[in-house]
């Protein structure tokens, strides 16, 4: 089974009214500023999935900082897992600075959702090493939901979005949030390069060659890490099928690119998620 850990899907509506978006909110609008910037839908995940021969994939929400677009991303992905057949398996999205973010992780967890994220903490203006870092870490406790986070890499170039949450912050928090299923987006900002993997700290490859050269992975495959590395294309920012070659052509031999492509996953989205 491929499970691709790392994809993102919109609403209908967000794609048809950017413009409005892109005034609504600056994390947005550094993003999707650009014509060229794609925004997918369910519809467009599920034909790419069906291309590329990828059998489920995590659908990532938005960092939003207005909790009603949190809401109505979290209603549409929601919605949308339901209806691919257990195809896409739904990670939501919130502020942990709103009041209401504790309302809406139940809300979303007691209509399947398996995770949050792609969270950006630095994006929302909001501290992951504090009290609202401490909050998310007990509700993912209480919900039994893994957290993905976009982790910025300290070197390599500036791209829109580069910046969400310094591998710092995301250090930090993994020393304090046991007992929570911990997901580092890009490599976790590289952090399977100089540290060794924390209990229940994982790194997906979304994005991999705009980041890094693929041959890493063959060489963090041998480290304590290959049971925490997590193939993620970035879709649509990098095509599902361009993302499985990079890792298929990687060196990884024939166990290891089990692992990395599904086996991995698959051990750790709950039983429910696929």
């Amino acid at each position: 089974m491929i499970i691709d850990f790392h994809t993102h899907i919109f609403p209908p509506h967000v794609r048809d009214r950017r413009d409005e978006y892109l005034r609504r909110d600056p994390t947005f609008a550094e993003m999707y500023g650009s014509p060229r910037a794609k925004i997918a839908t369910a519809e467009d995940l599920l034909r790419s999935m069906d291309e590329a021969g990828v059998d489920v994939s995590v659908a990532l929400g938005f960092a939003w900082r207005d909790h009603e677009d949190c809401v109505r991303h979290n209603d549409y992905l929601l919605a949308a897992a339901e209806r691919s057949g257990g195809r896409i398996v739904p990670f939501c999205t919130l502020n942990s600075a709103s009041g209401e973010a504790a309302a809406e992780v139940e809300r979303c967890a007691l209509a399947g959702a398996r995770g949050l994220g792609e969270l950006r903490p630095e994006s929302q203006g909001w501290d992951l090493t504090g009290e609202p870092g401490d909050r998310l870490a007990s509700l993912a406790r209480q919900h039994n939901l893994i957290l993905l986070f976009h982790v910025t890499e300290p070197q390599g170039h500036d791209y829109p979005g580069k910046k969400g949450l310094s591998l710092d912050s995301f250090r930090r928090f993994l020393a304090r949030s046991q007992g929570v299923a911990v997901v580092g987006a890009h490599l976790a900002g590289g952090l399977p390069l100089n540290d060794p993997p924390r209990p229940a700290g994982y790194a997906d490859t979304a994005a991999l060659r705009l980041l890094y050269e693929p041959a890493l992975l063959a060489e963090l495959a041998k480290t304590a890490w290959a049971g925490r590395l997590l193939f993620g294309s970035d879709f649509p920012l990098v095509a599902q099928a361009a993302a499985l070659a990079d890792v298929r052509e990687s060196g990884l031999d024939s166990a290891a690119l089990a692992r990395v492509l599904g086996g991995n996953a698959g051990g750790l989205l709950p039983p429910a998620g696929i």
